[in-house]
């Protein structure tokens, strides 16, 4: 019998050629049909493995939901970009490779980063999914998030509603 360590812990520079396989798979998976074919590929080519890389070492806040020696999923936070709004921090991406999608690791991961927020001293935090994307709103509306702002973004030709979930503490 094989015992599978699960953990989360800080994205590495060499974290990111898988980083960016993780990433390509979660935003195909979350995306598709939803942005633009043509749109989602840019968007998806732009975060590559030197992206990644230049992302870890200029000391963004990624962590990594580790299922042994693969990436299931990451998160990047940090300080709430939309200052009209009142709260300190901010999910900026919670992703998870679709095998591990409605087994819990999503939860855990949102729960490490609302703790790491926390600490650094961000009250309350804020996190933007784009309306018609059922499986992160019901995610985030299960976890306790409150529908607090609304707002659109543009995908090519395409504009897309999107909706700021929030939690005060």
């Amino acid at each position: 019998m094989e015992t599978v360590l699960i953990e989360i812990r800080k994205a590495r520079p060499d974290d990111a050629v898988a980083l960016a396989d993780a990433h390509d798979e979660a935003w195909r998976n979350a995306y598709m049909g939803l942005i633009p074919g043509p749109e989602l590929e840019k968007l998806v080519s732009r975060r590559g493995p030197t992206w990644w890389d230049a992302a870890i070492r200029r000391g963004s806040r990624i962590v990594l939901l580790m299922f042994g020696d693969t990436i299931a999923g990451y998160a990047n936070f940090g300080r709430n970009r939309a200052k009209s709004l009142p709260y300190g921090g901010e999910v900026y991406e919670l992703y998870l490779r679709p095998e591990y999608q409605g087994l819990g690791f999503g939860r855990r991961l949102f729960g490490m980063v609302k703790r790491e927020l926390g600490q650094s001293g961000h009250t309350g935090l804020v996190v933007w999914a784009l309306s018609d994307n059922e499986p992160a709103v019901n995610f985030y509306r299960a976890l306790g998030g409150r529908a607090v702002a609304r707002s659109t973004e543009r995908f090519g030709q395409k504009v897309l509603d999107k909706v700021a979930f929030a939690w005060p503490r």
